[in-house]
């Protein structure tokens, strides 16, 4: 017997109350564009589930992939079988003697949508139960946590069973929560914090600081390749290169050195809100966590954080090194995280950076720049382009970009 389909439950979705379908319907538009890379397979949903239907496709990758879409509580493989009650008999036997062993224990939960089928669901859990001591007069009944749990439900088409349930990636369906501006450098961190802020069903864009020749086209690629590991858990996310090398070169030029990354950071952060507004998102996600750097100091993150009046959300604030570098290879990014290519805030780096930064000198600092010219050319040229979770389509578009 072969899986026919993968059928979803909601989780937390259930909760939504009278804004339920505006994140079911949500959810089904991110898994259609997940799934589109399987074109056999075609998504339906209701109000209580959601049915992916395998239609002769491989189980094993589209259930891999589904795994990954936020949203998805757990999903249980089934099978389709014929709505009768012989065929449903043959089909539990067969189930049950390919995953039984020795000493496990089963029950029959069945589930009747169609009120016109012959048995309604008691008979039903009696009738199937008979049929698979028939084939193993052993096994044992238990009620309450069995090792198996044969489902059977009974639709208007057809009888559906399944006995396995594999758990999803959880939180909210990508854009349910508006959207935001993920600051994207190279590190461990960044990624991290796109990834958590797209479990709570934000839908974000990366801004990605470059400042050639400082930085090289490997801590670009390294950027984007970051944000194509986010794209299996959100879909295709827009990546905006800004060009940064004149701001950087003129903070080495005119200020102290031990502020020099309180006044980058300031830059970028003003930068990036620049880029929120234009956009029409609504706030601003970055990797900074508390104590962990000298930017990242609570000092540090008010003098930064004074140039906007827009939220910074900031996930793996309190997290400490190694829950951050858990999650990061839990979502694959942590290997290409680690790559050498130095990053924008890499350069120029203080060898004493200042750790409590007082707003009143970063002022003043900032007085002997043309901020307002700095941000205005750096937001004019910077580079949009959409990533997608397949690299090559992304190589064919630049190259296309190039030749025009």
């Amino acid at each position: 017997m072969k899986y026919s389909e993968l059928m979803i439950r909601y989780g937390e979705l259930s909760t939504k109350g009278k804004n339920k379908m505006r994140f079911v319907n949500k959810l089904r538009q991110n898994i259609q564009e997940a799934l589109a890379i399987y074109p056999e397979v075609t998504v339906y949903f209701d109000r209580d589930r959601g049915h992916v239907y395998l239609n002769g496709a491989d189980y094993q990758p589209v259930a891999e992939s589904l795994k990954k879409i936020f949203g998805v509580q757990n999903f249980a493989p089934s099978y389709k079988v014929e709505k009768s009650v012989p065929a449903l008999k043959e089909a539990v036997q067969t189930i049950m003697k390919n995953i039984y062993q020795d000493g496990m224990t089963f029950k029959i939960a069945a589930r009747r949508s169609d009120h016109s089928f012959e048995l309604d669901s008691r008979d039903l859990n009696q009738v199937l139960g008979d049929a698979v001591f028939t084939a193993i007069p052993n096994v044992q009944v238990q009620m309450k946590s069995p090792d198996i749990t044969l489902r059977v439900e009974i639709r208007a088409d057809a009888a559906y069973i399944s006995h396995e349930e594999i758990m999803g990636a959880g939180g909210l369906p990508v854009g349910t929560s508006g959207k935001g501006v993920l600051m994207l450098s190279g590190g461990i961190d960044s990624p991290v914090a796109g990834y958590l802020a797209l479990k709570r069903g934000v839908d974000i864009e990366a801004v990605h600081f470059a400042s050639p020749p400082y930085t090289s086209p490997g801590a670009l690629k390294k950027a984007r390749d970051l944000t194509r590991k986010l794209t299996a858990f959100g879909g295709n996310i827009t990546f905006i290169e800004v060009p940064f090398t004149e701001i950087q070169e003129e903070i080495k030029n005119k200020a102290p050195e031990a502020y020099l990354m309180t006044l980058t950071r300031r830059f970028m952060m003003r930068i990036t809100d620049r880029i929120r507004e234009k956009r029409n998102a609504l706030v601003i996600i970055n990797g900074e966590s508390l104590g962990q750097v000298a930017s990242q100091t609570l000092e540090s993150m008010q003098a930064i954080n004074a140039v906007t009046s827009t939220p910074v959300i900031r996930p793996v604030v309190t997290m400490d090194k190694l829950e951050i570098i858990e999650i990061a290879e839990k979502i694959d990014t942590f290997e290409i995280s680690i790559q050498p290519f130095e990053d924008c805030c890499t350069i120029f780096a203080p060898d004493r950076p200042k750790t409590n930064p007082k707003i009143k000198n970063v002022e003043q600092y900032e007085a002997r720049l043309d901020v307002d010219a700095l941000v205005e050319r750096a937001v004019a040229g910077i580079i949009v382009t959409e990533i997608t979770p397949e690299a090559v389509a992304d190589e064919v578009d630049e190259l296309i970009g190039d030749l025009l």
